[in-house]
């Protein structure tokens, strides 16, 4: 946890990152749109980072509570707010494996959006979602988030001229344990039929998984600077949950009613 929160603090940019990949931003908030109905919902958003999707939902009129393990991406989820003209309900520094101080069932919707990225351990990712749901309401709806096993293969195609190991890519289709030394932070990256049953060994009705970026993911660069950009959204939307083109996706998106 310490090297994680560290990366967060000293090295990596999260705040900017949402802007090299769009992509990944604007079809994650189509469903958030699609599937968070009503007023000034009580949501909280656990490893909200520099609050993007936090101060998004807050301009709603949601009442919003960030937690990140980073005191970086905290203070910058504050200073975000309020260059947007929003309040967040609160904004504190935490950690995903214990939310013991705050009120069980008493969101609406709970954010899982980051930690599951990080916990290498499969009792941590367990955990991590129990104290999730323990916070949500019944009824309410859980929107976690995962890494796909085949983002390494996709980064490495979208960076087609950079070098790369064969046989590590493909070493993540079996394992997806990637260590603090191989130019990310500590990370779990997870296959569609693990992230499914994850989830859904809980007490969770699936309402959908989504891979995200899907066939846009290599082209990504191209797209943000097309005039067709809105066009090739709306297709990589349609396509995010024909499960014959997971794999082609960075990011997988989880939605559940508990």
């Amino acid at each position: 946890m310490n090297e994680i929160e560290k990366w967060y603090d000293e090295v990596y940019d999260e705040w900017t990152r949402l802007d090299r990949h769009r992509v990944e931003f604007d079809i994650t908030k189509r469903y958030l749109d699609h599937y968070l109905k009503g007023d000034k919902l009580k949501i909280f958003d656990i490893g909200g980072g520099p609050g993007r999707y936090s101060i998004y939902l807050a301009e709603k009129g949601h009442q919003v509570t960030l937690l990140d393990l980073s005191g970086k991406n905290v203070e910058m989820a504050k200073i975000k707010a309020k260059e947007a003209g929003v309040e967040l309900a609160g904004a504190v520094k935490g950690n995903a494996l214990d939310l013991s101080e705050f009120e069980g069932e008493a969101y609406d919707v709970v954010l899982l959006m980051g930690p599951l990225y990080h916990l290498i351990h499969e009792a941590d990712r367990r955990k991590s979602i129990e104290n999730a749901m323990r916070l949500l309401k019944k009824g309410g709806l859980l929107v976690a988030a995962f890494i796909s096993n085949y983002a390494p293969i996709q980064d490495a195609l979208l960076y087609c001229n950079a070098d790369f190991d064969t046989e590590e890519l493909l070493t993540y289709l079996e394992n997806g344990l990637n260590e603090a030394e191989q130019g990310f932070t500590t990370a779990y990256f997870t296959g569609v039929e693990e992230a499914k049953a994850l989830m859904n060994s809980f007490d969770l009705e699936e309402l959908a998984f989504a891979g995200i970026e899907n066939i846009l993911g290599s082209k990504e660069s191209e797209i943000m600077a097309s005039p067709q950009y809105a066009k090739w959204i709306d297709i990589a939307y349609a396509l995010s949950q024909d499960a014959k083109v997971y794999g082609t996706s960075q990011h997988f998106l989880y939605i559940g009613k508990k």
